[in-house]
């Protein structure tokens, strides 16, 4: 379905203007976010009229019908001149208005995303599970697609992908790979992969482990020779393993907590935080390697212990989200201001700061 005109004008302008997101609002001019921050457009405010008017504008009949139902929408827009977009339509006060992610058409390498080593290394085990995490808009798609393109140029296998919605359509290369997209190729994540598993992949990527039936179904592939990558909304490996436990209940969790161990082979949590100047956001991203320390203190469920290991694994390429963020302050690349608010513990961060500085001091 083609775009229209007005909607041509604002997708545009975000292009020009190396927008992250778009969003339509009633009372606003269209509004972007660069560089993390919210800009408006020199424009009107958009009224009530405008903005249903857009959402119509790039909705098929059964997307229409989908939203009336539901009230709330996730798919993908293409245009041949400005790209695709990841659209989320949904109500406020009753009218419908629109958030859209600007989709990239090709791959950055790991160096210009500034993914940690072992990014790569995830990606050549043969089975278990990988976790990207971190909150909306930290860049955890762009790591999937990452990985996923390394796979593809690296393996002959077959690659699946459940995705909500497309945001990069992936050209083969050395893998077969079928991507599919919720509410158009598949109904639900859940129903997905158990059908996926009947389709002889080698490597599954799940967009999101939204519930129960998901993060079952996918703890279970990668038990049974599957790669399985996937993403959650958790900011960190501790409570990326909570989250795990919380949704499922209380006689079930012996038996993940089991599965986890035998499993997981590691996590990547990010987050984007803005530079120094201010110019940019740059990844500061958590990495925690599932060693044989790491997978005893998961079947003694002693979570809390994962730190440890991360900060003892720093020659395995280990680290913690706070070591990330010390790294990007004492570089210079973030203010201080920055890290302390990003920090895990915002406490033992300040002191740690703080007896570096003795340290060096003590030194001169």
């Amino acid at each position: 379905m083609p775009i229209t005109e007005e909607m041509a004008r604002i997708l545009k302008l975000a292009r020009k203007s190396d927008a992250s997101d778009i969003h339509i609002v009633a009372g606003l001019p269209p509004t972007f976010r660069i560089n993390g921050e919210i800009i408006l457009a020199n424009a009107p405010p958009l009224s009530r009229e405008d903005t249903h008017r857009l959402v119509d504008g790039i909705l098929n009949e059964e997307q229409r019908i989908t939203f009336e139902k539901e009230w709330q929408l996730c798919c993908s827009i293409w245009d041949e001149e400005y790209g695709r977009f990841r659209v989320s339509v949904y109500y406020h006060a009753a009218n419908p208005e629109l958030a859209i992610r600007l989709c990239n058409d090709e791959v950055k390498t790991r160096e210009v995303l500034r993914l940690p080593d072992a990014v790569d290394e995830f990606t050549r085990y043969p089975s278990g599970l990988v976790l990207v995490t971190g909150p909306t808009g930290s860049g955890k798609t762009t790591t999937l697609n990452y990985m996923i393109d390394l796979i593809n140029s690296e393996r002959r296998c077959k690659i699946i992908t459940i995705e909500d919605p497309i945001e990069y359509v992936h050209q083969r290369k050395k893998a077969i790979i079928v991507q599919q997209e919720l509410h158009t190729d598949v109904k639900s994540f859940s129903s997905a992969l158990i059908h996926v598993l009947r389709q002889n992949p080698d490597v599954i990527c799940v967009g999101e482990m939204r519930d129960h039936e998901t993060t079952a179904t996918a703890l279970t592939a990668a038990e049974t020779g599957h790669l399985v990558i996937a993403t959650l909304h958790t900011p960190n490996s501790l409570q990326t393993m909570e989250r795990i436990m919380a949704v499922f209940p209380p006689a079930q969790q012996p038996q993940v907590v089991a599965q986890l161990a035998n499993c997981l082979r590691g996590i990547i949590a990010q987050r984007l935080v803005p530079s120094a100047d201010r110019s940019r956001r740059i990844l500061a991203s958590e990495v925690l390697i599932v060693n044989t320390a790491a997978k005893s203190n998961i079947r003694d469920h002693a979570f809390h212990q994962l730190v440890s290991v991360m900060q003892m694994g720093k020659r395995e390429g280990m680290k913690t989200m706070d070591n990330a963020l010390m790294q990007l302050y004492e570089s210079g690349e973030i203010t201080y201001d920055t890290a302390l608010t990003n920090a895990s513990d915002p406490a033992q961060f300040r002191f740690a700061c703080e007896e570096k500085r003795k340290a060096n001091n003590g030194t001169t």
